[in-house]
């Protein structure tokens, strides 16, 4: 009996697998604008928010690609509790439209600081 020999891929093919260039990383879109230009998505719910007409959280979730619970979470953690702003949910013909207030949202303004004022009073 004979041993079994194992076949080699030809050479051609070993050749064209070493001189393949390396991928290009699918996450890079010329389209997508930069943190720092305005263009976040931060950026556009609180420009969707500071309208005078408010938006709702399926439009937010529309215009970032972010989840249901994940737009509810920045608006309590960064437009309540960071930024301070006083976000106002009204039911407007059935729907919930969220707007931030233009003249109490500075950081001076916000709930904390008045009840503190109330309770040192």
């Amino acid at each position: 009996m004979s041993k079994s020999v194992k076949k080699r891929p030809p050479k051609s093919v070993t050749a064209r697998v070493t001189a393949a260039k390396p991928a290009e990383p699918t996450n890079i879109r010329p389209d997508v604008k930069e943190k720092g230009d305005g263009g976040s998505k931060q950026a556009r719910v609180l420009a969707m928010l500071g309208s005078p007409s408010g938006t709702t959280i399926a439009a937010m979730m529309k215009a970032t690609g972010w989840q249901q619970h994940s737009v509810r979470g920045f608006l309590a953690g960064v437009i309540r509790k960071k930024l301070k702003f006083n976000l106002i949910s009204e039911k407007i013909a059935g729907n919930r439209v969220y707007r931030v207030d233009g003249e109490d949202s500075n950081k001076s303004g916000s709930r904390r600081s008045k009840r503190r004022a109330a309770s040192a009073a």
